[in-house]
């Protein structure tokens, strides 16, 4: 990019508030508009787990968001490096653990990570682990689990740092931010009708409108404060109905949810929800019992009809950016990069991961 380009990205999520950065950072005048409000409420990256695991979710997604994720892992570090405001980044691994009761359901599931893991890098192969060597791992969990599973290179950050972090870049690189701006089609089309070289839609479930394909995929999510629990890592633990995760942030915050319920209901949390959750965490670790609940939350997680991402260039200054579903901290950098490389001509990574949409 030669010259500084005008660019409008609407919606300010993980997705828009990292497009906005990088194109701030690179030098070029950037407006932001959003219908909610810095803290970004409303948006599906606030309340989640933003864990990095890309051979785990390699079980139950398509391969380009393995190899997204894969190439994440190694970006997520550079990104963070270049922001105002220190972010939480670990790659400690993750842990899959069972009860005795899910042993068979358990070992379907192992069988097939370790047949993942033979296309990819020797460092993501899986380790099984028994008791003794769990100790090591997270000497909290001892005589809870007689088996489990390492996956050594996974790891995560956390998402609320994170997006902070990003805000304050925005601030500090004079970026013109519009909270609360429900905009239309029609009001952005005339926006950028007077000079504007770039327009990038990162509004999520907010484009069902304009991208009738997009849909909403439930997640329901618990915050705890759980000072009597050291657990270092995020732990994917066997559930009858649903995989269930929990993972460890900052000052003894644990963030408890299910992989993901097909609705695009909003309304408040279940009992029948809640107390898996809270169950599941307390099978965990019996600390659990006296953590304080701080929120119970629900969102929509934005969705294509084949759950993968997709990039389409609706008009010849339009990118549309959409469908990261649950996977958007694993893979946001990897689908950054891919369109950083569209407005300057290489869709390389598009094609690579398999992100170009037809409109």
């Amino acid at each position: 990019m030669a010259k500084p380009m005008q660019c409008i990205v609407w919606g300010a999520g993980l997705m828009g508030r990292l497009l906005a950065h990088a194109l701030a950072h690179a030098g070029h005048r950037v407006q932001v508009h959003d219908a909610a409000d810095p803290q970004g409420h409303g948006s599906a990256a606030r309340i989640a787990a933003s864990m990095l695991a890309p051979l785990a979710e390699s079980a139950i997604t398509e391969w380009p968001v393995v190899q997204m994720g894969q190439y994440s892992l190694d970006r997520w570090p550079q990104l963070i490096q270049h922001l105002p405001a220190p972010v939480f980044f670990q790659q400690e691994g993750s842990l899959l653990l069972w009860h005795r009761q899910d042993a068979m359901q358990a070992k379907t599931l192992v069988d097939k990570l370790f047949v993942n893991s033979k296309n990819l890098p020797p460092a993501c192969t899986p380790v099984s682990v028994h008791a003794a060597q769990l100790i090591e791992l997270e000497p909290e969990l001892s005589g809870k689990f007689q088996q489990g599973l390492w996956l050594p290179r996974e790891g995560q950050l956390d998402n609320r740092q994170l997006l902070d972090a990003l805000l304050q870049s925005l601030q500090q690189h004079n970026v013109d931010i519009h909270w609360h701006s429900a905009l239309e089609m029609a009001d952005i089309e005339q926006m950028a009708s007077s000079g504007v070289d770039w327009v990038f839609d990162c509004r999520g479930t907010g484009a069902k409108t304009d991208w009738p394909q997009v849909r909403g995929v439930r997640g329901e999510v618990i915050r705890l404060h759980a000072p009597q629990v050291h657990i270092r890592r995020p732990v994917r633990l066997m559930h009858p109905r649903y995989p269930l995760y929990i993972a460890p942030k900052p000052d003894q915050v644990y963030v408890i949810g299910a992989t993901e319920i097909e609705s695009d209901d909003t309304s408040p949390a279940s009992v029948r929800s809640t107390l898996e959750l809270l169950s599941a965490a307390y099978s965990l670790h019996s600390g659990f019992a006296e953590a304080r609940i701080l929120e119970i939350n629900t969102q929509l997680r934005p969705a294509l009809n084949n759950n993968l991402p997709g990039i389409r260039q609706s008009s010849p200054r339009m990118l549309q950016i959409n469908g990261l579903y649950r996977h958007g901290f694993l893979i946001a950098p990897a689908v950054l990069d891919a369109v950083l490389g569209w407005i300057n001509g290489d869709t390389t990574l598009a094609e690579r991961f398999q992100l170009m949409q037809e409109t």
